[in-house]
């Protein structure tokens, strides 16, 4: 049987075309937990000859260890293999220096992730998780414009943002001057949640792309709900609710994290889906889920667990509990 090819979709006017699935970076900074390292390693050159050429990571990952891992990993690949993205403005786990959106800050880090992935330039630079910056001015005033003359010093070729709130993604597209040439938006394409698809034709409208990342929303859509790390801000009712379904999918001889990942991937709408693979196993399981339609018994099950899990939910996400706690924290200090 022939291996299969993963689609590839233009991110924009960009002229990049990305595979349908991207390697998250995330997992190299162990946000889920330990990984063999060599492993790792052939898992990503493996998803690179079976065609995924889209690897996004950030310092934020690991405080630079997802950089650097993957900076190492790519080490003699060919350039034109991959295009790679990272973020700019989050930084250290103490509160206090956890974010810094100004322009020399954001400037510094760029030049300094640039080092630690071992290349001239990134093709996307983003700025991370918007909604924790002071004001949305500043993103607008400071942050982007920073991140515009490093793009004209030929250290990007493009300029994007990501976050979680939508309302906040788009206020800064609306009034940034500086031209924004992806979203990056997490956790809001999932079977539990599925709000960024009410936004598709405002970015098709505005003619930005999106770049979809977290499709089992953070390790929610796991069996048995394992995969829920300790941290995860969603209520005790939303975590409960994906248990309850990766229970009902398990009883029933369903994967639900195949039919997370197959959900996310078949908007069209969405140019890539960003998902942490650690082993070349995740990697074939994840291309086939991205790749291979659904049984008529998986879609069954998926749409029986959306409507009876999810769709009862009062609030089906967590937005402003991470930034409420945040702004806390730094009063308090």
């Amino acid at each position: 049987m022939a291996m299969l090819q993963v689609p590839r979709r233009l991110l924009g006017d960009t002229g990049m075309v990305l595979s349908i699935l991207g390697m998250g970076g995330s997992g190299y900074g162990s946000a889920y937990g330990t990984f063999d390292e060599k492993e790792a390693v052939q898992s990503l050159k493996y998803a690179l000859d079976r065609g995924i050429n889209f690897i996004d990571t950030a310092y934020w990952y690991g405080q630079g260890a997802s950089e650097c891992f993957i900076g190492n990993a790519l080490k003699g690949v060919p350039r034109e293999k991959y295009v790679i993205a990272t973020k700019v403005a989050r930084y250290e786990k103490d509160y206090t220096r956890m974010f810094d959106f100004s322009a020399e800050k954001v400037t510094k880090s760029a030049q300094e992730s640039l080092e630690r992935l071992k290349l001239d330039y990134v093709d996307l630079l983003q700025v991370h998780d918007v909604e924790f910056a002071p004001s949305i001015d500043m993103v607008v005033e400071s942050t982007l414009p920073a991140l515009q003359r490093l793009k004209e010093r030929g250290l990007c070729r493009y300029i994007g943002i990501t976050g979680y709130p939508l309302s906040t993604l788009r206020a800064i597209l609306q009034k940034s001057p500086v031209k924004i040439d992806s979203v990056l938006s997490y956790c809001r394409l999932t079977l539990q949640d599925s709000s960024l698809a009410n936004e598709f034709s405002y970015y098709k409208a505005k003619g930005v792309p999106l770049i979809n990342a977290s499709p089992v929303g953070m390790g929610l859509l796991t069996e048995g709900g394992k995969g829920i790390p300790q941290w995860h801000p969603a209520s005790p009712e939303i975590k409960q609710a994906a248990i309850d379904a990766s229970r009902y999918c398990s009883e029933h001889g369903v994967d639900i994290t195949r039919l997370a990942l197959n959900y996310s991937t078949s908007f069209k709408e969405v140019t890539t889906t960003l998902v942490s693979m650690m082993t070349k196993a995740m990697v074939d399981s994840n291309i086939e889920a991205s790749c291979l339609p659904l049984t008529k018994k998986e879609v069954e099950v998926r749409d029986y667990i959306k409507r009876a899990f999810f769709d009862p939910l009062k609030s089906k996400h967590w937005e402003g509990v991470e930034l409420e706690r945040y702004r806390k924290t730094r009063k308090s200090l």
